[in-house]
Protein backbone atom coordinates (compact mmCIF):
# COMPACT_ATOMS: atom_id res chain seq x y z
CA UNK A 1 0.00 0.00 0.00
CA UNK A 2 0.85 3.31 -0.76
CA UNK A 3 1.44 5.80 2.38
CA UNK A 4 1.36 8.34 0.36
CA UNK A 5 -2.13 8.41 -0.47
CA UNK A 6 -3.83 10.56 2.12
CA UNK A 7 -6.92 11.64 0.39
CA UNK A 8 -10.44 9.92 1.62
CA UNK A 9 -12.13 10.49 -1.90
CA UNK A 10 -11.25 12.28 -5.17
CA UNK A 11 -14.10 14.48 -4.33
CA UNK A 12 -12.06 15.51 -1.12
CA UNK A 13 -8.97 16.42 -3.52
CA UNK A 14 -11.16 18.39 -5.56
CA UNK A 15 -12.54 20.51 -3.47
CA UNK A 16 -9.17 20.97 -1.49
CA UNK A 17 -7.65 21.82 -4.78
CA UNK A 18 -10.90 23.76 -5.81
CA UNK A 19 -10.55 25.94 -2.52
CA UNK A 20 -6.84 26.50 -2.94
CA UNK A 21 -8.03 28.37 -6.28
CA UNK A 22 -10.68 29.96 -4.84
CA UNK A 23 -9.33 32.95 -2.64
CA UNK A 24 -9.95 36.27 -1.83
CA UNK A 25 -8.26 37.56 -4.92
CA UNK A 26 -10.75 35.25 -7.02
CA UNK A 27 -13.93 37.80 -5.76
CA UNK A 28 -12.33 41.49 -6.18
CA UNK A 29 -9.51 40.86 -8.46
CA UNK A 30 -11.28 39.40 -11.68
CA UNK A 31 -14.23 41.92 -12.14
CA UNK A 32 -12.08 44.19 -11.93
CA UNK A 33 -9.36 42.81 -14.36
CA UNK A 34 -12.62 41.70 -16.73
CA UNK A 35 -14.10 45.32 -17.07
CA UNK A 36 -10.74 47.08 -17.64
CA UNK A 37 -9.92 45.16 -20.28
CA UNK A 38 -12.92 44.69 -23.05
CA UNK A 39 -15.81 43.71 -20.21
CA UNK A 40 -17.26 40.36 -22.25
CA UNK A 41 -14.53 40.90 -25.04
CA UNK A 42 -12.47 39.47 -22.24
CA UNK A 43 -13.92 36.20 -21.98
CA UNK A 44 -12.04 35.31 -25.37
CA UNK A 45 -8.99 35.89 -24.34
CA UNK A 46 -9.34 34.23 -20.62
CA UNK A 47 -10.75 31.31 -22.14
CA UNK A 48 -8.29 31.08 -23.79
CA UNK A 49 -5.26 31.91 -21.62
CA UNK A 50 -7.31 29.34 -19.10
CA UNK A 51 -6.85 26.87 -22.10
CA UNK A 52 -3.52 27.52 -23.40
CA UNK A 53 -1.79 27.78 -19.82
CA UNK A 54 -4.09 27.14 -16.68
CA UNK A 55 -5.15 23.94 -17.03
CA UNK A 56 -1.62 22.59 -18.93
CA UNK A 57 0.52 23.87 -16.05
CA UNK A 58 -2.83 22.64 -13.40
CA UNK A 59 -1.43 19.02 -15.35
CA UNK A 60 1.87 19.31 -15.07
CA UNK A 61 2.35 20.25 -11.49
CA UNK A 62 -0.59 17.65 -10.70
CA UNK A 63 1.30 15.11 -12.50
CA UNK A 64 4.91 15.68 -11.14
CA UNK A 65 2.96 15.60 -7.40
CA UNK A 66 1.95 12.28 -8.40
CA UNK A 67 4.51 10.59 -10.09
CA UNK A 68 7.30 11.42 -7.92
CA UNK A 69 4.88 10.96 -4.38
CA UNK A 70 6.73 13.87 -2.82
CA UNK A 71 6.43 17.45 -2.01
CA UNK A 72 7.15 20.19 -4.32
CA UNK A 73 11.35 20.55 -3.40
CA UNK A 74 11.81 16.80 -3.44
CA UNK A 75 9.76 16.28 -6.37
CA UNK A 76 11.86 18.94 -8.41
CA UNK A 77 15.03 17.01 -6.90
CA UNK A 78 13.95 13.85 -8.22
CA UNK A 79 13.53 15.47 -12.12
CA UNK A 80 16.80 16.76 -11.98
CA UNK A 81 18.88 17.69 -8.61
CA UNK A 82 19.48 21.24 -10.05
CA UNK A 83 16.02 22.15 -9.54
CA UNK A 84 15.64 21.52 -6.04
CA UNK A 85 16.23 25.25 -5.66
CA UNK A 86 12.98 26.33 -7.51
CA UNK A 87 11.32 23.88 -5.42
CA UNK A 88 12.27 25.62 -2.39
CA UNK A 89 11.52 28.87 -3.62
CA UNK A 90 7.80 28.28 -4.26
CA UNK A 91 7.75 26.80 -0.75
CA UNK A 92 8.99 30.03 0.68
CA UNK A 93 6.72 32.19 -1.32
CA UNK A 94 3.74 30.10 0.00
CA UNK A 95 5.34 30.99 3.54
CA UNK A 96 5.51 35.23 3.26
CA UNK A 97 2.45 34.93 1.51
CA UNK A 98 0.82 32.61 4.91
CA UNK A 99 2.54 35.41 6.78
CA UNK A 100 -0.34 38.21 5.77
CA UNK A 101 -3.14 36.40 4.75
CA UNK A 102 -4.03 35.41 7.99
CA UNK A 103 -4.60 39.10 8.30
CA UNK A 104 -6.90 39.68 5.87
CA UNK A 105 -9.09 36.90 6.85
CA UNK A 106 -9.17 38.58 9.81
CA UNK A 107 -10.42 41.08 8.66
CA UNK A 108 -13.00 39.71 7.09
CA UNK A 109 -14.16 37.81 10.19
CA UNK A 110 -14.22 41.28 11.93
CA UNK A 111 -16.69 42.49 9.20
CA UNK A 112 -18.82 40.03 9.34
CA UNK A 113 -19.17 40.75 12.61
CA UNK A 114 -19.53 44.47 12.00
CA UNK A 115 -22.04 44.15 9.26
CA UNK A 116 -24.85 42.98 12.40
CA UNK A 117 -26.26 46.61 12.68
CA UNK A 118 -23.65 47.68 10.23
CA UNK A 119 -21.10 49.19 13.06
CA UNK A 120 -19.13 50.83 10.12
CA UNK A 121 -21.09 53.81 9.70
CA UNK A 122 -21.68 55.49 6.26
CA UNK A 123 -17.95 55.99 5.53
CA UNK A 124 -16.87 53.04 4.87
CA UNK A 125 -13.16 53.71 3.52
CA UNK A 126 -12.86 56.56 6.37
CA UNK A 127 -14.37 53.10 9.34
CA UNK A 128 -11.57 51.11 7.47
CA UNK A 129 -8.38 52.80 7.49
CA UNK A 130 -9.04 54.92 10.76
CA UNK A 131 -11.59 53.38 13.36
CA UNK A 132 -10.46 49.84 12.56
CA UNK A 133 -6.77 49.84 11.53
CA UNK A 134 -5.55 53.25 12.92
CA UNK A 135 -3.37 53.70 9.57
CA UNK A 136 -0.10 55.02 9.42
CA UNK A 137 1.82 56.54 6.69
CA UNK A 138 3.74 54.34 4.68
CA UNK A 139 7.18 53.47 6.43
CA UNK A 140 5.80 53.50 9.74
CA UNK A 141 4.51 50.97 11.75
CA UNK A 142 2.99 52.36 15.16
CA UNK A 143 1.59 50.60 17.67
CA UNK A 144 -0.51 46.97 17.75
CA UNK A 145 -4.02 46.73 17.34
CA UNK A 146 -6.03 44.96 19.32
CA UNK A 147 -9.13 45.11 17.18
CA UNK A 148 -6.82 43.10 14.47
CA UNK A 149 -4.79 41.07 16.92
CA UNK A 150 -7.00 39.16 18.90
CA UNK A 151 -9.14 37.82 16.37
CA UNK A 152 -6.04 36.96 14.23
CA UNK A 153 -4.76 34.68 17.41
CA UNK A 154 -8.07 33.21 16.91
CA UNK A 155 -7.67 32.70 13.14
CA UNK A 156 -4.50 31.01 13.97
CA UNK A 157 -5.71 28.51 16.47
CA UNK A 158 -8.62 27.54 13.90
CA UNK A 159 -5.40 26.91 10.96
CA UNK A 160 -3.40 25.17 13.06
CA UNK A 161 -6.23 22.55 14.48
CA UNK A 162 -7.29 21.76 10.87
CA UNK A 163 -3.51 21.65 9.52
CA UNK A 164 -2.62 19.28 12.92
CA UNK A 165 -5.54 17.02 11.93
CA UNK A 166 -3.71 15.79 9.22
CA UNK A 167 -4.62 15.49 5.21
CA UNK A 168 -7.81 13.60 5.67
CA UNK A 169 -9.00 14.17 8.89
CA UNK A 170 -7.86 18.06 9.00
CA UNK A 171 -7.78 19.68 5.34
CA UNK A 172 -10.04 17.50 3.68
CA UNK A 173 -12.97 17.45 6.60
CA UNK A 174 -12.35 21.58 6.36
CA UNK A 175 -12.62 21.55 3.00
CA UNK A 176 -15.93 19.53 2.50
CA UNK A 177 -17.38 21.86 4.78
CA UNK A 178 -15.88 25.45 3.70
CA UNK A 179 -16.09 24.94 0.13
CA UNK A 180 -19.98 23.96 -0.44
CA UNK A 181 -20.81 26.38 2.61
CA UNK A 182 -18.86 29.30 0.59
CA UNK A 183 -20.62 28.50 -2.97
CA UNK A 184 -24.31 28.23 -1.24
CA UNK A 185 -23.46 31.95 0.72
CA UNK A 186 -21.87 33.34 -2.09
CA UNK A 187 -24.64 31.97 -4.67
CA UNK A 188 -27.41 33.65 -1.88
CA UNK A 189 -25.84 36.67 -2.42
CA UNK A 190 -25.57 36.88 -6.14
CA UNK A 191 -29.45 36.09 -6.54
CA UNK A 192 -29.86 39.14 -4.06
CA UNK A 193 -27.64 41.28 -6.17
CA UNK A 194 -29.17 40.45 -9.75
CA UNK A 195 -32.73 41.69 -8.27
CA UNK A 196 -31.43 45.12 -6.80
CA UNK A 197 -32.40 48.53 -8.81
CA UNK A 198 -29.45 49.19 -11.09
CA UNK A 199 -28.39 45.67 -11.61
CA UNK A 200 -28.85 45.44 -14.76
CA UNK A 201 -27.01 48.42 -15.31
CA UNK A 202 -23.88 47.01 -13.70
CA UNK A 203 -24.17 43.27 -15.32
CA UNK A 204 -24.65 45.52 -18.99
CA UNK A 205 -20.81 47.27 -17.82
CA UNK A 206 -19.52 43.88 -17.09
CA UNK A 207 -20.59 41.79 -20.27
CA UNK A 208 -20.39 44.74 -22.89
CA UNK A 209 -17.90 43.69 -25.75
CA UNK A 210 -15.68 46.03 -26.72
CA UNK A 211 -14.07 44.08 -29.58
CA UNK A 212 -11.46 46.50 -30.28
CA UNK A 213 -9.61 45.73 -27.25
CA UNK A 214 -8.75 42.02 -28.56
CA UNK A 215 -6.40 43.48 -30.80
CA UNK A 216 -4.94 44.77 -27.80
CA UNK A 217 -1.74 42.69 -26.60
CA UNK A 218 -1.55 43.92 -22.68
CA UNK A 219 -5.66 43.04 -23.03
CA UNK A 220 -4.18 39.35 -23.51
CA UNK A 221 -1.33 39.80 -20.65
CA UNK A 222 -4.22 40.45 -18.13
CA UNK A 223 -6.33 37.03 -19.30
CA UNK A 224 -2.86 35.63 -18.69
CA UNK A 225 -1.94 36.68 -15.52
CA UNK A 226 -5.68 36.46 -13.96
CA UNK A 227 -5.16 32.99 -15.15
CA UNK A 228 -2.01 32.23 -13.23
CA UNK A 229 -2.80 34.25 -10.07
CA UNK A 230 -6.16 32.57 -9.62
CA UNK A 231 -5.02 28.91 -9.81
CA UNK A 232 -2.79 28.49 -7.07
CA UNK A 233 0.01 27.57 -9.75
CA UNK A 234 3.83 27.93 -8.93
CA UNK A 235 2.94 28.33 -4.96
CA UNK A 236 4.10 24.46 -4.66
CA UNK A 237 0.18 23.98 -3.42
CA UNK A 238 -0.83 21.89 -6.31
CA UNK A 239 2.02 19.55 -6.47
CA UNK A 240 1.85 18.87 -3.13
CA UNK A 241 -1.84 17.97 -2.61
CA UNK A 242 -1.60 15.59 -5.70
CA UNK A 243 1.26 14.04 -3.95
CA UNK A 244 -1.04 12.64 -1.63
CA UNK A 245 -3.44 11.43 -4.70
CA UNK A 246 -4.08 7.35 -4.90
CA UNK A 247 -1.98 5.70 -7.72
CA UNK A 248 -4.82 5.34 -9.60
CA UNK A 249 -5.92 8.83 -10.30
CA UNK A 250 -7.31 10.33 -13.71
CA UNK A 251 -5.05 13.40 -13.41
CA UNK A 252 -6.10 15.37 -16.48
CA UNK A 253 -9.63 14.75 -15.63
CA UNK A 254 -8.87 16.07 -12.01
CA UNK A 255 -6.80 19.47 -13.72
CA UNK A 256 -9.88 20.24 -16.37
CA UNK A 257 -12.40 20.26 -13.22
CA UNK A 258 -10.44 22.44 -10.63
CA UNK A 259 -9.88 24.86 -13.40
CA UNK A 260 -13.46 25.45 -14.88
CA UNK A 261 -14.64 25.18 -11.23
CA UNK A 262 -12.53 28.07 -10.57
CA UNK A 263 -13.31 29.74 -13.84
CA UNK A 264 -17.03 29.11 -12.64
CA UNK A 265 -16.70 31.12 -9.39
CA UNK A 266 -14.73 33.98 -10.86
CA UNK A 267 -17.53 34.35 -13.20
CA UNK A 268 -20.22 33.78 -10.65
CA UNK A 269 -18.41 36.30 -8.52
CA UNK A 270 -17.92 38.86 -11.59
CA UNK A 271 -21.87 38.73 -11.53
CA UNK A 272 -22.74 39.34 -8.10
CA UNK A 273 -19.83 42.06 -7.81
CA UNK A 274 -20.81 44.16 -10.77
CA UNK A 275 -24.97 43.49 -9.76
CA UNK A 276 -23.97 45.43 -6.43
CA UNK A 277 -21.34 48.25 -8.01
CA UNK A 278 -24.71 49.05 -10.43
CA UNK A 279 -26.93 49.35 -7.61
CA UNK A 280 -24.53 51.53 -5.66
CA UNK A 281 -24.10 53.59 -9.60
CA UNK A 282 -27.70 54.12 -8.97
CA UNK A 283 -27.94 55.15 -5.73
CA UNK A 284 -25.07 58.07 -5.91
CA UNK A 285 -26.37 59.36 -9.41
CA UNK A 286 -22.65 57.88 -10.57
CA UNK A 287 -21.82 55.77 -13.47
CA UNK A 288 -20.73 52.42 -13.06
CA UNK A 289 -17.00 52.62 -13.84
CA UNK A 290 -17.08 55.42 -11.29
CA UNK A 291 -17.10 53.08 -8.58
CA UNK A 292 -15.34 49.97 -10.09
CA UNK A 293 -12.11 48.93 -7.38
CA UNK A 294 -9.90 46.49 -8.25
CA UNK A 295 -8.27 45.88 -4.54
CA UNK A 296 -9.10 45.38 -1.09
CA UNK A 297 -10.86 48.82 -1.09
CA UNK A 298 -13.60 47.17 -3.11
CA UNK A 299 -14.38 44.71 -0.30
CA UNK A 300 -13.36 46.71 2.60
CA UNK A 301 -14.29 50.30 2.14
CA UNK A 302 -16.85 50.14 -1.07
CA UNK A 303 -18.86 47.41 0.16
CA UNK A 304 -19.54 48.21 3.42
CA UNK A 305 -21.07 51.40 1.71
CA UNK A 306 -23.35 49.59 -0.95
CA UNK A 307 -24.47 47.14 1.90
CA UNK A 308 -25.85 49.90 4.07
CA UNK A 309 -28.22 50.77 1.33
CA UNK A 310 -29.50 47.51 0.61
CA UNK A 311 -32.79 45.66 2.18
CA UNK A 312 -31.51 43.49 5.10
CA UNK A 313 -28.00 44.72 5.11
CA UNK A 314 -26.98 43.30 8.21
CA UNK A 315 -27.81 39.66 7.10
CA UNK A 316 -26.25 40.31 3.34
CA UNK A 317 -23.45 42.04 4.89
CA UNK A 318 -22.58 38.86 7.46
CA UNK A 319 -23.05 36.53 4.51
CA UNK A 320 -20.31 38.71 2.21
CA UNK A 321 -17.87 38.99 4.90
CA UNK A 322 -18.31 34.95 5.80
CA UNK A 323 -17.57 34.18 2.50
CA UNK A 324 -14.54 36.26 2.34
CA UNK A 325 -13.79 34.36 5.53
CA UNK A 326 -14.51 30.75 4.20
CA UNK A 327 -12.43 31.70 0.66
CA UNK A 328 -9.75 32.97 2.85
CA UNK A 329 -9.49 30.24 5.11
CA UNK A 330 -9.38 27.38 2.48
CA UNK A 331 -6.71 29.20 0.95
CA UNK A 332 -4.41 29.63 3.93
CA UNK A 333 -4.62 26.07 5.09
CA UNK A 334 -3.45 24.80 1.31
CA UNK A 335 -0.27 27.44 1.30
CA UNK A 336 0.34 26.39 5.04
CA UNK A 337 0.55 22.71 3.97
CA UNK A 338 3.67 23.38 1.07
CA UNK A 339 6.24 24.57 3.73
CA UNK A 340 4.84 21.50 6.15
CA UNK A 341 5.01 18.88 3.35
CA UNK A 342 8.42 20.03 2.38
CA UNK A 343 10.32 20.56 6.22
CA UNK A 344 8.72 16.96 7.19
CA UNK A 345 10.52 15.50 4.33
CA UNK A 346 13.90 17.60 4.41
CA UNK A 347 14.35 17.08 8.30
CA UNK A 348 12.55 14.12 8.42
CA UNK A 349 10.57 14.95 11.34
CA UNK A 350 7.07 14.44 12.39
CA UNK A 351 3.97 16.63 11.07
CA UNK A 352 3.52 18.28 14.53
CA UNK A 353 7.14 19.62 14.58
CA UNK A 354 7.25 20.57 11.02
CA UNK A 355 3.64 22.31 12.01
CA UNK A 356 4.97 24.35 15.37
CA UNK A 357 8.82 25.46 13.24
CA UNK A 358 7.27 26.55 9.81
CA UNK A 359 3.51 27.34 11.32
CA UNK A 360 4.79 29.10 14.86
CA UNK A 361 7.65 31.38 12.37
CA UNK A 362 4.62 32.27 10.27
CA UNK A 363 2.57 33.18 13.12
CA UNK A 364 4.99 35.57 14.60
CA UNK A 365 6.10 36.78 11.38
CA UNK A 366 2.45 38.21 11.10
CA UNK A 367 2.61 40.20 13.98
CA UNK A 368 4.07 42.32 11.92
CA UNK A 369 1.14 43.19 10.11
CA UNK A 370 -1.32 43.47 12.90
CA UNK A 371 -0.21 47.36 13.64
CA UNK A 372 -0.83 50.56 12.05
CA UNK A 373 0.75 50.15 9.36
CA UNK A 374 0.05 46.74 8.60
CA UNK A 375 -2.16 47.72 5.27
CA UNK A 376 1.00 49.29 3.17
CA UNK A 377 3.27 46.09 4.37
CA UNK A 378 0.48 43.79 3.20
CA UNK A 379 0.36 45.87 0.00
CA UNK A 380 4.04 45.68 -0.87
CA UNK A 381 4.87 42.73 0.48
CA UNK A 382 1.59 41.10 -1.63
CA UNK A 383 2.53 43.05 -4.79
CA UNK A 384 6.04 42.13 -5.02
CA UNK A 385 6.15 38.63 -3.63
CA UNK A 386 2.97 37.48 -6.61
CA UNK A 387 5.09 39.70 -9.59
CA UNK A 388 8.51 38.51 -8.70
CA UNK A 389 7.95 35.47 -6.52
CA UNK A 390 5.04 33.61 -8.10
CA UNK A 391 4.92 34.47 -11.74
CA UNK A 392 9.06 34.42 -11.78
CA UNK A 393 8.77 30.90 -9.95
CA UNK A 394 6.44 29.99 -12.29
CA UNK A 395 8.67 31.19 -15.16
CA UNK A 396 11.55 29.69 -13.80
CA UNK A 397 9.83 25.95 -13.50
CA UNK A 398 8.12 25.84 -16.78
CA UNK A 399 11.71 26.75 -18.98
CA UNK A 400 13.76 24.38 -16.38
CA UNK A 401 10.93 21.26 -16.99
CA UNK A 402 10.27 21.53 -20.63
CA UNK A 403 13.56 23.34 -21.97
CA UNK A 404 16.62 22.03 -19.42
CA UNK A 405 15.17 18.91 -18.38
CA UNK A 406 12.90 17.81 -21.09
CA UNK A 407 10.70 16.44 -18.93
CA UNK A 408 7.06 16.92 -20.70
CA UNK A 409 7.06 14.02 -22.59
CA UNK A 410 8.19 11.57 -19.57
CA UNK A 411 5.38 13.42 -17.73
CA UNK A 412 3.34 13.33 -20.22
CA UNK A 413 3.09 9.60 -20.93
CA UNK A 414 2.54 9.51 -17.26
CA UNK A 415 -0.61 11.44 -16.84
CA UNK A 416 -1.52 9.33 -19.90
CA UNK A 417 -1.55 6.61 -18.62
CA UNK A 418 -3.61 6.81 -15.71
CA UNK A 419 -6.15 9.11 -17.09
CA UNK A 420 -9.35 9.18 -19.87
CA UNK A 421 -8.53 12.34 -21.76
CA UNK A 422 -5.22 12.23 -23.27
CA UNK A 423 -2.76 14.77 -23.47
CA UNK A 424 -1.20 15.90 -26.96
CA UNK A 425 1.08 17.79 -29.04
CA UNK A 426 -0.55 20.68 -28.04
CA UNK A 427 0.28 20.16 -24.37
CA UNK A 428 3.89 20.33 -24.84
CA UNK A 429 3.52 23.42 -27.37
CA UNK A 430 1.13 25.51 -24.58
CA UNK A 431 4.13 24.74 -21.89
CA UNK A 432 7.20 24.42 -24.08
CA UNK A 433 6.80 27.63 -26.19
CA UNK A 434 3.56 29.69 -25.26
CA UNK A 435 3.60 29.92 -21.70
CA UNK A 436 7.77 31.12 -21.13
CA UNK A 437 6.82 33.54 -23.83
CA UNK A 438 3.51 35.20 -22.02
CA UNK A 439 5.28 34.69 -18.61
CA UNK A 440 8.76 36.47 -20.15
CA UNK A 441 6.96 39.31 -21.36
CA UNK A 442 4.98 39.73 -18.11
CA UNK A 443 8.24 39.59 -16.33
CA UNK A 444 9.79 42.61 -18.11
CA UNK A 445 6.73 44.80 -18.40
CA UNK A 446 5.93 44.46 -14.79
CA UNK A 447 9.78 45.37 -13.93
CA UNK A 448 9.56 48.39 -16.78
CA UNK A 449 6.66 49.74 -14.74
CA UNK A 450 8.34 49.68 -11.08
CA UNK A 451 11.84 50.79 -12.02
CA UNK A 452 10.01 53.71 -13.70
CA UNK A 453 7.88 54.78 -10.90
CA UNK A 454 7.44 53.49 -7.16
CA UNK A 455 4.93 51.17 -6.45
CA UNK A 456 1.47 53.37 -5.02
CA UNK A 457 4.20 56.27 -4.24
CA UNK A 458 5.10 54.69 -1.66
CA UNK A 459 8.98 55.44 -0.52
CA UNK A 460 11.83 53.84 -1.98
CA UNK A 461 13.54 52.42 0.96
CA UNK A 462 10.20 50.91 2.25
CA UNK A 463 9.54 49.24 -0.87
CA UNK A 464 13.16 48.04 -1.14
CA UNK A 465 13.14 46.65 2.49
CA UNK A 466 9.71 44.91 2.06
CA UNK A 467 9.17 44.88 -1.24
CA UNK A 468 12.09 43.81 -3.09
CA UNK A 469 14.12 42.19 -0.73
CA UNK A 470 11.64 40.14 0.44
CA UNK A 471 10.65 38.81 -2.93
CA UNK A 472 15.16 37.98 -4.13
CA UNK A 473 15.23 37.01 0.25
CA UNK A 474 12.50 33.93 -1.15
CA UNK A 475 14.91 32.44 -3.86
CA UNK A 476 18.40 32.95 -1.75
CA UNK A 477 16.59 31.28 1.10
CA UNK A 478 15.39 28.72 -0.92
CA UNK A 479 18.91 27.83 -2.82
CA UNK A 480 20.02 27.60 0.98
CA UNK A 481 17.61 25.09 2.18
CA UNK A 482 19.32 23.00 -0.96
CA UNK A 483 22.69 22.64 0.59
CA UNK A 484 21.28 20.06 2.96
CA UNK A 485 21.04 16.38 1.88
CA UNK A 486 18.16 14.83 1.70
CA UNK A 487 17.67 11.79 4.46
CA UNK A 488 18.20 8.25 3.33
CA UNK A 489 14.19 7.62 3.82
CA UNK A 490 11.39 9.62 3.83
CA UNK A 491 9.45 10.91 7.54
CA UNK A 492 4.90 10.44 7.08
CA UNK A 493 4.60 10.45 10.39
Amino acid sequence: MDNRSQWGTRIGFLLAAIGSAVGLGNIWRFPATAFENGGGAFFVPYLFALLTAGIPLLIMEYTIGHKYRSSAPRSFSKISKGMEWIGWWQVLISFVISTYYPIIITWSAMYAYFAIGTKWGDDGAAFFTGDFLNLTDPGSFGSIVPMVMIPLLVVWIIVFFILGRGVRKGIEWANRIFIPTLFIVFLIIVIRAVTLPGAIDGLDAFFKPDWSSIMDGSVWVAAYGQIFFSLSIAFAIMITYASYLPRKSDITNNAFITGFANSSFELLAGIGVFAVLGFMALQSGEEVSEVVDSGMGLAFMVFPEIINQMPASGFFGFLFFASLFLAGLSSMISISETYIAGLQEKFSITRGKALLFGGGLAFLASLLYANQGGLNLLDTVDYFINQYGVALAGLFEVVAIAWFARSLKDLQQHADSISDIKLGLWWRFCLGVITPIILGYMMLQNLKGDLKENYEGYPIDFLFNFGWLVALGAMLIGALITMKKWPAKDHQA
